[in-house]
């Protein structure tokens, strides 16, 4: 049973009667207390107390270093007990020099302590001291294999910067395999499994964008939620799985998850910006696109006159691809056909992915067209004819707080793919994708 300021004197007069183990479960009781009260936070508040979580986390935190503090001074100098009250003052989001020091003691006491070695890894990560937090968690290994230092370990794995590319992504591939061991350790941990769909994201934009991989990710932060109720109320699940979707074009899944984290985390503002970048750039493509950038009459008819069979390149003739116009397209990949149009805007979002233009068809017919994976001094001019062979269509239909957008775009992987004004685009066109997430609080 936990302690209470209401009968200290009793706890310290049967305190010689209590043995290290009993001791030791009361201790246990309360950190376990704290942090369910954190991690089930939104179980017991609405998420109109967001802005209150980390001050009400901390004064459960004071509450508890205090009944602890009132435990029999014979146990302070015991690893255990200082290994529980670094955990303790661990809870909140920040660095805590009193952990630090707590924690340090506590694993110097007792080598073999696995969650004094995981907790203070934990302590050097929010100090942003990778390196020691590294050597904390391959520590704890090197005493028992175990959910949370695999996790962690996933989770530096990934910090670790290097100039080499190649080393940079070996890292990424140890930070998969990490995460994938602690699932499989234990197949139930929400945790283990949002990292691991963070693990996969990182993969996802180093490697090429396979969508299989970005399908894991998914999966990843699907399965998180399942079997873990408080999944749904972590504010980086939400953003990460948000970047995900807008880089899929899922921009409805991705606003919704922006609007989620700002919701559980109303201090963090990047969520609140990302959003609205987002929506900015919606609102400003359907405007450009309805109005055809605004070029009109005799100059749009000049520009569309000239599409002849010649930009086609190597799509057309005989053997080539089929022509077709914008309005005759699928839903979804349209192998064997080819488009052509010309540029009437381009538009560049906050992010700089994806490059997006306007492309008016000979039927006067206007989708916008999203590139990805271009260097920054790629881009195209108004009035450039560009040609997209098997073009991937997607029709848009995005309802978000009382706001709708409805368009129709191509998707365009790389601009390696593209012919502008009859030309194929070179390799030194394309680059690798930079995406924004938030990893240091996995």
């Amino acid at each position: 049973m936990p302690l209470h300021s209401s009968n200290k004197a009793q706890t310290m007069a049967e305190g010689s009667a209590d043995t290290e183990a009993e001791i030791q479960k009361r201790l246990q009781e309360l950190v376990d207390h704290l942090y369910t009260f954190r991690d089930h936070y939104f179980e017991t508040h609405s998420v109109e107390d967001a802005a209150r979580k980390q001050y009400d986390v901390e004064k459960e935190m004071e509450k508890t270093i205090a009944q602890m503090d009132e435990i029999d001074d014979t146990w302070k100098s015991k690893a255990f007990f200082l290994m529980l009250r670094g955990k303790a003052l661990n809870v909140t989001p920040n660095h805590s020099q009193e952990a630090e020091d707590a924690l340090s003691k506590a694993v110097k006491l007792d080598p073999g302590l696995v969650e004094g070695w995981n907790q203070l890894g934990e302590v050097y990560w929010k100090k942003m001291d990778v390196a020691a937090a590294k050597t904390c968690f391959l520590g704890a290994l090197n005493h028992c294999k175990n959910k949370v230092s695999l996790r962690n370990l996933s989770m530096v794995m990934r910090q670790q910067r290097s100039q080499d590319s190649e080393e940079n992504s070996r890292n990424i591939m140890d930070s998969v395999k990490e995460a994938k061991q602690a699932v499989q350790m234990d197949p139930q941990d929400g945790t283990s499994w949002y990292i691991l769909g963070n693990a996969y994201l990182s993969l996802f934009f180093c490697t090429g964008q396979n969508p299989k991989i970005s399908q894991q990710a998914l999966n990843a932060y699907v399965q998180a939620e399942r079997v873990d109720k408080t999944a749904s109320s972590n504010p980086d699940l939400h953003l990460n799985r948000a970047t995900l979707c807008k880089y899929e074009e899922r921009f409805e899944g991705a606003l919704e998850g922006f609007s989620q984290a700002a919701a559980l985390e109303p201090s963090w503002t990047e969520p609140v910006m990302r959003e609205q970048q987002l929506l900015d750039y919606l609102g400003k493509l359907c405007g450009l696109l309805s109005n055809k950038g605004k070029i009109r009459g005799k100059r749009l008819q000049n520009m569309l006159s000239s599409l002849t069979p010649s930009l086609l390149g190597h799509f057309g003739g005989s053997g080539g691809l089929e022509f077709k116009p914008l309005s005759s397209l699928e839903p979804g990949r349209n192998p064997g056909c080819v488009v052509l149009g010309r540029v009437v805007f381009s538009l560049m979002p906050e992010e700089r992915v994806p490059f997006t233009f306007g492309l008016v068809d000979a039927e006067g017919t206007c989708y916008a067209v999203m590139v990805y994976n271009m260097v920054e001094s790629w881009g195209v001019l108004i009035a450039d004819s560009v040609t997209i062979p098997d073009p991937q269509l997607k029709q848009h239909n995005i309802k978000h707080k009382g706001q709708m957008f409805s368009f129709q775009s191509i998707r365009v992987d790389s601009p390696v793919q593209l012919l502008v004004n009859g030309k194929p685009q070179g390799p030194s066109t394309q680059a690798s994708a930079i995406v924004a997430y938030r990893p240091q609080s996995d």
